[in-house]
């Protein structure tokens, strides 16, 4: 729980915030002056910015900083209390503290589990929040007919239609030059037959070259719905023959797709991919865990929430691990990091590597304090499956999926297993969209979201401010998913965002 160890007097908004009686280190939500007073009661002796951390007592060298209650590093060099800490003198260190139990979070009421939303309940019976056509490049060589394609039919197919949201390419830079087996055919294939059965897309035709490796035939035998039509460009007898043969055949997909109409859907059928980038030192204490509230509601109430970034959750999954609802989906967990460690390790890089530039300017310095603030995003629900990337999912409650911390391949990886919303957290300006699902995006702090209003959807700094709490503020995050589901336009798609965001992971050699 928050603790921002203020006095019950009429104060101002606390300048520190102390996360945990067991810190060593508090983090300032503005910018503090040398003298300032801190949370812990001891003064400021430098400059602090906001979403970085000050000592409260003195940390001696090889001693460990604590923040969340959590080990972040140790001290490279003595702190005194009041001193800034960050990478100048904190670096990583594979300690954890130990932990207690985990604190289940609270049931849902009957009425939030009784909850639904306007969404569109396709055929087969699966629920979708946007009722998309997609046009999907089998390879590289397909990209440009595909963009085309899209924008043709956006121009003239579309207007003729009401309650279509667009065509939307899904295009890549993959398909070829790579070998037809392994671990790289296998996440595309999966990722592009996730995409060609998604339930935002009401209808989908791929289009291929015809001499690449990753053969339309493939998804033939993908089992990605009967309404999936595909051809070759050299079939069809060039690229420009092959925009005008893709728009005769998305015209029949718009008349059928244009029936759809949105009707009641339990709000347990919401999949919400949880997601964040250009994270700052108050990411992991307003932003990801007011989300994760909101998670907890939409698990208890039966809907599903996908955490991911195996990178980013480093140094944290053992908080993960002891939520396992078994030993199957905690060893499988294991599996993942012991994966990772071994693939940076082949490639000569360290998962301590992950802190990017803007993160540490934000106030991040170890990835073992970005992780802990990451893993807040999934709240304290039970984590009930742990999933390959892009692999489609179908437990609910909050579930795991291996993928990079890079956000465009992450969110791909989650869409393509069926998330039908995106949650993406940012305490720097991320702009982000992920066609076919919607993407919301919260800030951590409120400097952010005056800055870039027109892109950002909720204002989490007012957590920090001490105008909201985190369970007043993920109650409301849990109104806007089911808005945003229903049909509501979050500023993403008003942008235009979505469709230079898909990117699937790739793996292997390219031959």
């Amino acid at each position: 729980m928050l603790e921002t160890v203020r006095e019950e007097l009429d104060l101002p908004a606390p300048s520190s915030i102390l996360l945990s009686p067991d810190d060593n280190v508090v983090v300032a939500t503005a910018a503090i002056a040398p003298g300032d007073r801190l949370a812990g009661g001891v003064s400021a002796v430098a400059r602090i910015e906001p979403g970085h951390k000050a000592a409260i007592r003195r940390i001696d060298v090889g001693e460990p900083v604590v923040k969340y209650g959590q080990a972040i590093g140790r001290a490279t060099s003595p702190i005194a209390p009041g001193e800034h800490v960050h990478s100048h003198n904190l670096a990583f260190d594979q300690g954890r503290l130990a932990i207690g139990a985990a604190v289940p979070p609270e049931a849902a009421s009957e009425a939030d589990k009784a909850r639904t939303f306007l969404g569109y309940r396709r055929a087969d019976g699966r629920a979708a929040t946007r009722n998309y056509i997609g046009i999907v490049a089998s390879v590289n060589c397909s990209t440009t007919v595909c963009r085309a394609i899209a924008d043709e039919a956006n121009r003239r197919i579309l207007p003729k239609y009401e309650g279509i949201d667009g065509f939307v390419p899904i295009v890549h830079d993959q398909g070829c030059g790579m070998s037809s087996t392994g671990d790289g055919m296998k996440n595309l294939h999966r990722t592009l037959a996730g995409y060609a059965r998604h339930a935002n897309f009401g209808g989908v035709l791929m289009v291929g070259l015809g001499c690449e490796v990753n053969q339309l035939t493939l998804y033939g035998q993908s089992g990605a719905g009967a309404e999936k039509r595909h051809f070759n460009i050299q079939e069809a007898g060039g690229s420009r023959r092959s925009v005008e043969r893709a728009l005769g055949i998305l015209d029949e997909i718009a008349k059928e797709v244009a029936a759809a109409r949105r009707v009641p859907i339990p709000v347990s059928e919401i999949i919400v991919g949880l997601q964040c980038g250009g994270s700052d030192g108050l990411s992991g204490i307003t932003a990801n865990p007011a989300l994760g509230a909101a998670v907890d509601i939409l698990a208890a109430a039966g809907g599903t929430a996908i955490l991911s970034e195996t990178s980013e959750i480093y140094g944290a999954e053992h908080l993960l691990r002891s939520r396992a609802v078994n030993e199957t989906v905690a060893v499988k967990l294991d599996g993942l990091i012991a994966w990772w460690e071994d693939y940076v390790a082949m490639h000569g890089a360290s998962l301590d590597n992950n802190p990017s530039p803007g993160n540490k300017r934000g106030g991040l310095t170890t990835i073992l304090e970005k992780s802990l603030g990451a893993v807040a995003k999934g709240g304290r629900s039970p984590l009930t499956a742990v999933y390959n990337y892009a692999e489609r999912v179908t437990e609910p409650g909050l579930v795991f999926m291996d993928t990079p911390g890079y956000d465009p391949v992450s969110a791909t990886g989650q869409v393509a297993g069926g998330a039908n919303v995106i949650a993406f957290t940012t305490g720097r300006g991320s702009c982000f969209g992920c066609r076919p699902a919607p993407s919301i995006k919260l800030t951590s702090n409120t400097a952010l979201y005056r800055a870039m209003e027109e892109d950002m959807d909720i204002d989490c700094g007012v957590i920090a401010s001490g105008e909201t709490t985190i369970a007043d503020l993920g109650r409301g995050i849990f109104e806007l998913i089911i808005e945003t589901a229903s049909g509501r336009k979050t500023k993403s798609e008003l942008f235009g965002y979505g469709d230079n965001e898909f990117v699937p992971w790739h793996l292997g050699a390219t031959l």
